[in-house]
């Protein structure tokens, strides 16, 4: 294949790829405490036909030698784990994150997963759990005649049950925090689990030490800015257009040529 219709070819899968992350960021644009995606490249291997610095025939330096490029390819994504906004809901059992850190449930597996959303819910047991009915860890249950519950910021619940006048502690909710979440593996269902690359987790009471605090009756939205991804969409159609051009030339330019000689 002609180099110039290979290094084509590599450019093209690159904006298809980064208009596959686009697509995603823009469907989850509503989805509660997901982080948006973005995707890094880096360029191919050169074929050298002149060292920087070597010397040429008349005995002078080359000043920049020949390096030539073989295209572009996708090394790795990226989660963005900048805060997204807060809604209101007003729900007793909704809270956001507000800072860093990771709610924990409990998988089926019995391994830890963690999540920036907040929307819990009660099981048949009391228990709270995530809106997949996963376990929050540390567990927590809440009474069954509970009139009134409440999550403070440090995370501590507290209910006030039928016939009572005063709260009484359930528990503490405590989080996860990551030395590079960018690292964790994206389960899906807003979920993520721990890898080599993000570290151990460091868990803690929400409120000290680079912890986040938690808001009752509140919820994090999508980091996703729908406008910022509509751009990103444009350029990438855009340098995807290009390199279809650079394409048909190249093949053009084959085709004349083989005219030519014949």
């Amino acid at each position: 294949m002609n180099p110039t219709m290979w290094i084509s070819k590599t450019g093209m899968q690159a904006q298809d790829d980064k208009l596959q992350a686009i697509a995603n960021n823009i469907a989850n644009a509503n989805t509660v405490g997901f982080k948006r995606d973005r995707v890094m490249y880096e360029d191919l291997f050169y074929q050298i036909e002149r060292q920087p610095g070597a010397q040429r025939d008349d005995a002078t330096l080359s000043p920049n030698g020949i390096q030539r490029g073989n295209g572009t390819r996708l090394v790795g994504t990226q989660k963005v784990f900048t805060n997204g906004s807060l809604q209101s809901t007003g729900q007793s059992l909704d809270v956001a994150i507000v800072g860093q850190g990771f709610l924990q449930v409990e998988l089926p597996n019995g391994k830890t997963a963690y999540t920036r959303a907040g929307q819990l819910q009660m099981n048949a047991d009391g228990r709270l759990v995530n809106s997949q009915g996963l376990p929050l860890l540390p567990q927590i249950t809440v009474p069954t005649n509970t009139t009134s519950l409440t999550i403070a910021e440090n995370g501590m619940v507290s209910a006030v049950v039928a016939g009572a006048t005063t709260a009484t502690e359930q528990g503490q909710l405590t989080l996860a925090h990551f030395v590079n979440p960018t690292g964790l593996l994206a389960l899906g269902d807003n979920l993520y689990q721990e890898t080599t690359a993000s570290g151990t987790p460091t868990e803690g009471a929400p409120g000290t030490d680079a912890f986040g605090k938690l808001k009752q009756g509140a919820l994090e939205s999508s980091n996703v800015q729908v406008v910022e991804e509509m751009v990103d969409m444009i350029a990438a159609q855009r340098t995807y257009e290009m390199n279809t051009k650079v394409l048909s030339a190249a093949d053009n330019m084959m085709q004349y040529l083989s005219q030519a000689v014949r």
